[in-house]
């Protein structure tokens, strides 16, 4: 217990900080309309108003949480308004993504670790292929995708998600693997082990660690892309649609909505892929 204290006053602080930031941010509208009906405004007035405006610049904390209210439990899971439908569109694209990407990051890895062919040739345009903007990108592969004949639009969505998820693992699971110093593979060449038996006993073991933070970063990729390639589609289903279609009409409740619901789904994957990783280790007999 002793340890949310801390945590509760960061809490507590990032509220206030909103609630007065939504103050100054919407107080211009209420000027605005006051100045227009000949009006003053007191104080009490400001803050009322800018905590009730149906469009604010900056929507008040307890603003969002009615709109999450209305859109997560008072709406029906299957009704295309839930923000429970539409995550679960954009949860099965990013694991999809997700996955594809972290079994092309451990394969790339593997090669390179293998071959100092692999390692010159694949390493180089892993790296540049990183320097690309995805926001320049997607556009491409939606096109792309739809001019070669691909239907739907969660293949597109999974090539973008995977796109930006391998590069982490690629990278920790090739310092992973090469991780094992000169003793410790001296040591099961004396016993007479062979090399794939150096890869399974000592060099997989030795990248875990690093592979599961690569995961964690990868995961958090793999959402970004899917809801970045889901905003040059037009997309109607998915939580970047709710975030397009809230821009658009002048909906700031719905975007931040549809952003709560995108962090929360964020850091429960991450939950996820940190219980995993407690489950792995006790299966190997880390100690935590």
């Amino acid at each position: 217990m002793k340890s949310l204290g801390p945590v509760l006053t960061v809490v507590a602080a990032l509220l206030a900080l909103w609630y007065a930031a939504a103050v100054v941010m919407n107080a211009q509208w209420t000027y605005d309309q006051a100045e227009r009906a000949g009006t003053e405004v007191t104080l009490s007035e400001l803050l009322a108003d800018t905590m009730t405006q149906r469009r604010p610049k900056l929507p008040a904390p307890h603003q969002v949480l009615s709109e999450l209210k209305k859109t997560v439990i008072d709406t029906k899971v299957t009704s295309k308004r839930s923000l429970v439908y539409q995550a679960s569109i954009t949860l099965g694209a990013t694991l999809t993504g997700f996955l594809t990407g972290t079994l092309l990051g451990i394969a790339l890895a593997v090669a390179v670790v293998r071959s100092r062919v692999m390692e010159l040739s694949v390493t180089p345009w892993a790296i540049i292929s990183q320097t690309i903007p995805i926001v320049a990108l997607a556009p491409m592969i939606v096109v792309l995708s739809s001019r070669i004949g691909i239907e739907g639009r969660l293949i597109p969505k999974t090539v973008i998600a995977a796109y930006l998820s391998y590069f982490p693992v690629f990278v920790s699971m090739v310092k992973g693997l090469r991780s094992p110093d000169a003793m410790q593979l001296d040591l099961l060449r004396t016993y007479g082990a062979a090399p794939g038996q150096v890869f399974r006993k000592l060099r997989l073991p030795a990248s875990l660690p690093y592979f599961f933070a690569a995961m964690k970063i990868s995961m958090a990729a793999s959402l970004v892309g899917v809801i970045v390639a889901e905003l040059p589609t037009g997309a109607v289903q998915g939580l970047g649609s709710r975030l397009l279609i809230g821009s658009q009409n002048g909906q700031p409740l719905m975007i931040w909505a549809a952003l709560v619901v995108a962090s929360a789904l964020g850091a429960g994957l991450i939950l996820m892929v940190g219980l995993l990783e407690r489950l792995l280790g006790r299966m190997m007999g880390v100690r935590a």
